[in-house]
């Protein structure tokens, strides 16, 4: 269908649907079944059986398998049945954990996906962008990512960014109004809009016309399935030790049996006892064990309000040295009131808003563009600043309804921050005027006027100097300021021009107050003990930034400005970061340069942004967090976190879960590989001394699944270290496997090979049978590996300190593990 070519009328009559009420819930149901899901990539499906067909034909297990076949041959049946058994239990096991952290991670991708502002049944509703059907009305704002080919109902000011469908990199102008030939191309459907492209400027509302794979995007793109996450440099290094270590496990496996038969013992036992250990020694659990608990952590965080992206990052957590992090409604609680305000010369601190002088409000509210706000959606969809000033308004006794059917919105010169201002053009008595908004020194500048004693007087001097002043005071106050004015557009001025926005009326200045979240000051000074630095990067007034800087216990000696950052070197900024925390009036240009020089200076940034512009900032940053909240669909695309409550203290969280993370990766590898270690050394020492193996192959099998239980289950589950929050960060250089670790492991190793060696050699040679030599060596092997677990639960914190209940899973799989030692000694 070529909607471009059709007028409005028939596009609306042709979708069944209402330009201003959207469709009904009920029939937006109907549609969703009809035409599937607005996708274009079809996910995967994570199934139970899915993972459980994979891991029955993983290698091991079929060795496994050829095992427990063999027994039955050569063995007793009743050990063959165990076998199959053991198989049974362990891949439930391993299927459950790695289907429960797929589907997490599955899980978190759905959550962190881009949601749509849609008008259903009249009301404005936020949902799942693959919700969306033909049919739906949707509005458009500066920073969303078009989620479905659309035909334009209103534009203002309108420009999209198509560079994506079309490669034309110039940001493409739209009009609503325009009826164009059926054989217009895509770049010149001016009143059209394309899934995959982003709104750079303006707002809009369109009827959605198509969705998924038929969209124009669906239809050029040729994405057959879903692109599969890259593995972390962890993920990565383990694979490859793996590798490393599966040659020297092989090696063993086969050198025991073979120097078994040359000591004359029984080949078959020998054939048996290589294939077991072969199965319990090669570590091909160890890139599931991350993955595991990479996947489980993320998991953990999303409880927490910080949606992972990306697995890389929870891996990362653990090692950032500086946030760098916005202010409002990160460190503020983004709920403004106004608080006071600069008016005909002077300031004022306001204890009620009908104080606020008329002719001040009347032009916020204009200049605000509150007006492009639908009807019932002033409370949900409103930024805090226009609510601030509606509310204000209405206190005063403004007739909001009548001044708005006075002043006809014609047209919006969105905010944009090399401008640091926004302007919207209305018709009021046949009259063109534009109203402006922004930082007040940049109104100022762009002055010739000022309101004063209710007319219009050119601004002097003198009054340029006072509002500079008023500014200053105003700023330290830690009040955030916006400047407001207006001009009567002459028939020579030409709309979309510079010069629109100069020879401005300057009429005043309104003071807001954003206080702090209370959660705010104890966070950063726990990341302060952490030692993580934390950095403050904002567009407001310095003296604003300082003032709400010190507030929260940020160093605010000195404060740079983003006039300064320009006017420096690379050499001079990386020099200055080193004793500044707090910088203000910057543009996401300047936040990219102080990101980028940071990292220059080997510190491992995490950075939070919510515009389109801070989008390289967060690539930019080892870890890039984007506000769930009021953060844009291309802020959330480029960042690797989310967080769901803008919340300072959230990162300071995410940081604490994600060292715990890694400490936890650490334990379980640590002990994973103590076991095999001291498996393996356990059969040599026998092999040497000319004495049978200590281990029946079926008490190998036995062996491998506790120890399986312990590694992938029970220490995901370790609490945090008491120390988490009180030491340096970690050094994402220094290697995981690193000599400490390999120490630990060979040591650990040695008391479980002693405690069985000396057990089962113990009772071999004072004469006791094979077979109870040999459930000796099994007895000290589940005792001695159960301690194992419990002693590496901490690095450095002695178990009592830890707490022995503190892990009630690996709790419960001691008490089953002495349990089913009981019932395996006693019964078998």
């Amino acid at each position: 269908m070529e909607w471009h070519a059709l007028p409005l009328q028939e596009v609306v009559r042709q979708l069944e649907t209402d330009p201003n009420r959207g469709l009904e819930d009920a029939e937006a149901k109907r549609r969703l079944e009809r035409f599937g899901a607005n996708i274009l990539v079809k996910e995967r499906k994570i199934s139970f059986l899915g993972i459980a067909r994979e891991e029955i034909t993983e290698p091991m297990i079929l060795l496994l398998l050829a095992v427990g076949v063999l027994y039955s041959f050569w063995g007793e049946l009743r050990d063959a049945l165990t076998i199959f058994a053991i198989i049974l239990a362990l891949v439930s096991v391993e299927v459950w954990n790695e289907f429960r952290a797929k589907r997490s991670i599955a899980a978190l991708k759905r959550l962190a996906s881009p949601s749509t502002i849609v008008v259903r049944g009249g009301r404005p509703q936020e949902i799942q962008t693959s919700e969306l059907v033909p049919g739906d009305l949707i509005l458009l704002k500066a920073g969303q990512r078009v989620p479905a080919d659309a035909r334009l109902v209103e534009a203002y000011g309108l420009q999209i960014d198509e560079s994506s469908l079309t490669g034309e990199s110039f940001p493409v102008p739209k009009d609503a109004m325009v009826v164009l030939p059926e054989e217009t191309e895509i770049a010149d459907r001016k009143n059209m809009v394309f899934a995959g492209t982003v709104v750079i400027r303006g707002q809009g509302k369109a009827i959605v016309v198509a969705t998924g794979p038929n969209t124009e995007l669906g239809r050029v793109g040729k994405l057959a399935q879903e692109v599969k996450e890259p593995k972390t440099p962890l993920q990565l290094a383990m694979k490859q030790l793996s590798g490393s270590l599966l040659w020297i496990a092989l090696f063993f496996s086969v050198l025991v049996p073979v120097l078994g038969i040359v000591r004359g013992l029984d080949w078959r036992q020998m054939v048996l006892t290589g294939l077991s250990l072969a199965f319990a020694t090669i570590p091909e659990e160890m890139p599931i064990i991350i993955t595991m608990v990479l996947g489980l952590g993320a998991l953990n965080l999303s409880k927490k309000r910080a949606l992972v992206k990306r697995l890389r990052a929870a891996e990362t957590l653990g090692s950032v040295t500086v946030i760098a992090t916005d202010k409002t409604g990160t460190i503020t609680q983004n709920r403004l009131t106004i608080k006071g305000f600069y008016f005909d010369g002077k300031i004022s601190q306001l204890d009620k808003p009908g104080k606020i002088p008329k002719k001040l409000l009347e032009t916020a509210l204009l200049a605000e563009g509150i007006f492009t706000v639908l009807e019932g959606e002033k409370t949900s969809l409103a930024n805090s600043l226009q609510k601030a000033i509606l509310d204000a308004a209405q206190e005063a006794g403004i007739n909001v309804r009548e001044l708005q059917s006075s002043y006809a919105l014609r047209d919006e010169l969105s905010f944009d921050n090399t401008r640091k201002m926004a302007s919207y053009i209305y018709e009021y008595d046949n009259t063109l005027y534009i109203f402006s908004s922004g930082a007040p020194e940049v109104i100022l500048e762009r002055s010739l006027k000022i309101w004063k004693s209710n007319r219009e007087l050119d601004l002097s001097a003198e009054d340029k100097e006072k509002i500079e002043d008023a500014i200053s005071v105003m700023a330290r106050r830690g009040w955030r300021l916006l400047g407001f004015g207006f001009r009567r557009i002459s028939d020579k001025d030409g709309l979309w021009t510079e010069d629109l926005e100069k020879g401005l009326v300057f009429v005043g200045i309104i003071g807001f107050v954003d206080p702090p979240r209370p959660e705010v000051k104890d966070a950063i000074r726990s990341c302060r003990n952490a030692g993580i630095r934390v950095v403050m990067i904002t567009g407001d007034h310095p003296e604003t930034a300082r003032a709400i800087a010190a507030e929260v216990g940020i160093d605010s000696n000195r404060v740079l400005s983003g006039v300064e950052i320009s006017k420096m070197s690379d050499e001079e900024l990386k020099k200055a970061l080193k004793t500044t925390s707090v910088f203000a009036r910057t543009t996401p240009e300047h936040k990219l340069r102080i990101v980028r020089s940071l990292r220059e200076e080997g510190e491992i940034v995490a950075v939070t942004g919510d515009g389109i512009n801070d989008a390289l900032a967060l690539k930019e940053a080892e870890i890039g967090i984007a506000m769930g909240i009021r953060g844009t669909d291309v802020a959330k695309e480029a960042a690797d976190m989310i967080l769901t409550d803008d919340n300072f203290a959230t990162i300071a969280t995410a940081v604490r879960e994600g060292r715990k993370i890694y400490d936890n990766l650490r334990k379980a590898v640590r002990y994973y590989l103590a076991c095999k270690v001291a498996l393996v050394a356990s059969f040599l020492l026998p092999i040497i001394l000319g004495v049978p193996p200590p281990f029946a192959p079926i008490q190998i099998i036995v062996l491998e699944l506790f120890m399986d239980l312990a590694a992938s289950a029970t220490f995901v589950n370790e609490p945090e270290e008491p120390n988490v929050m009180v030491r340096p960060p970690r050094n994402p250089r220094e290697k995981f496997m690193g000599r400490a670790m390999w120490s630990s492991i060979f040591i650990s190793a040695l008391g479980l090979f002693l405690a069985v060696s000396v057990s089962y050699l113990f009772h071999f040679y004072r004469g006791y049978s094979l077979v109870q030599a040999q459930t000796a060596a099994f007895v000290a092997w589940m005792l001695g590996h159960v301690f194992l677990a419990f002693n590496m639960r901490s690095e450095k914190e002695p178990l009592y300190r830890v707490g022995f209940l503190s892990n009630k899973l690996m709790l419960i799989w001691a008490i089953i593990t002495v349990l089913a030692l009981l019932l395996v000694v006693n019964v078998a």
